[in-house]
Order: structure tokens, then C-alpha cells, then sequence
């Protein structure tokens, strides 16, 4: 009850805030649960996939198949599928592919952006609302009674709304950052194991003109 009355006291931004706030949590619960499942399997899948394509390129493309809701496989699977490319395709085939999943990868940053950016400007609205409330309650000669309460209502919104305006900013940055970290990592390592499967393709493919070649 006492969480109800601070944020009815935090004035008429209180409720955009309040909006904002669900917003990012919903953001925030969506990217945690994309990221927890990248990080719990694509690495366990990706090597997998780099040892079995030397042996068995079927069973590897089958592998990244099964785990195709993961950015790398979709990378994989992109150039692996491909009629027989010629190395140079297959690179350019990877690198068009990892373009095509930044923005998944990046998804939801402008939001968490906008967030971060508005909510300390609602509270700071908020402390000038409020500001303005209690400096319109206070006559000289006559503090008392209903206009110190309107002064002391105007000085509560005031504070509350900066807070709740600080809270939303704080907390939404703190994820957007862990988010950006995340995506960072991924970048790093589709280039290295895009790199490690590129050498893997070249070699196969040398030993198929080989092949090819003596026959």
C-alpha cells in the first residue's frame, strides 16, 4: 500500500515512468532469455559442428540444423548449403550471413536507448511540476493550513518523480550495457570460428579438385 501512495505521489509522469519501467522489463526478461540460451548451447554446438565437418559434413550440416534458433548455426547453414561454392563464395556467403544476424543480435538497443535518454527527462519534468505545485500553494503572510499541505504535496512530487525517473535510467542501463557486452562477444567469436570453418570448407575443397584431378 505504501508503494501505491509514493508512486500516486510522484505526479502525472508518474505513469509514463510506469509505462517505461514495464516496457524494459519486458525487453530486458525477452534479450535475458535469448542470451541464456546462446550461451548455454551455441558453443557446445558450434565446435561439435567443426570437428564432425572434416569426417562428416552430412552429419555436421544435420547437427546445425536441429540447432538452427541459434545465430551462428544460421550463419553455418547459409554458406554449408550452398551447390559446391568456390572458397570465395563461401566466405562471402558467411560474412552476408553474419550482417543479416546483427539485428537480431542487436535487437531491442534503440528502445533500451530511448528509455535510458527519456526517463530522467520525465523526472526532471516531474521536479518542475512538482516545483511549480508547491511554489503556487505558498503566499506570503499565510503558510498554513491547506497551502502547506500544497507545498509539502508539490516538494514530494518533486523528489519522487526524479527518483523514479533516475531508478527507471539506471536499471535499464545496466542491462542495455550486459546486452551490448553480449553482443560484442558474439561478434568475436562468429569471426573466429566463421574463420575456423572457412579453412575447414578451403581444405575439402582442395581435396575434391584433388580427388577430381587424379581421376
Amino acid at each position: 500500500m505504501r508503494a501505491v501512495e509514493y508512486f500516486l505521489a510522484g505526479g502525472i509522469v508518474a505513469w509514463p515512468l510506469l509505462g517505461f519501467s514495464i516496457i524494459a522489463i519486458a525487453l530486458i526478461t525477452e534479450r535475458s532469455w535469448f542470451w541464456l540460451k546462446v550461451h548455454r548451447r551455441q558453443s557446445r554446438i558450434v565446435r561439435e559442428a567443426l570437428k564432425l565437418y572434416p569426417l562428416k559434413p552430412s552429419t555436421a550440416i544435420k547437427l546445425l540444423k536441429e540447432n538452427a534458433d541459434l545465430p551462428i548455426a544460421r550463419i553455418f547453414l547459409e554458406a554449408l548449403e550452398l551447390d559446391n561454392p568456390r572458397p570465395e563464395e563461401f566466405r562471402l556467403a558467411l560474412e552476408t550471413a553474419a550482417q543479416a544476424e546483427i539485428p537480431t543480435l542487436k535487437r531491442f538497443n534503440n528502445a533500451f536507448e530511448t528509455i535510458v535518454a527519456l526517463a530522467p527527462l520525465l523526472g526532471l519534468l516531474g521536479t518542475v511540476l512538482g516545483l511549480m505545485t508547491a511554489f503556487s500553494s505558498l503566499k506570503l503572510g499565510n503558510i498554513a493550513g491547506t497551502q502547506s499541505a500544497g507545498v509539502t504535496g508539490g516538494i514530494s512530487e518533486a523528489l519522487i518523480s526524479t527518483v523514479m525517473g533516475l531508478v527507471v535510467a539506471i536499471a535499464t542501463l545496466i542491462f542495455a550495457n550486459t546486452f551490448r557486452s553480449f553482443y560484442l562477444r558474439q561478434l568475436a567469436m562468429i569471426q573466429e570460428y566463421g574463420g575456423q570453418l572457412e579453412l575447414l570448407y578451403r581444405r575439402h575443397y582442395e581435396q575434391g579438385k584433388e580427388y577430381y584431378a587424379s581421376t
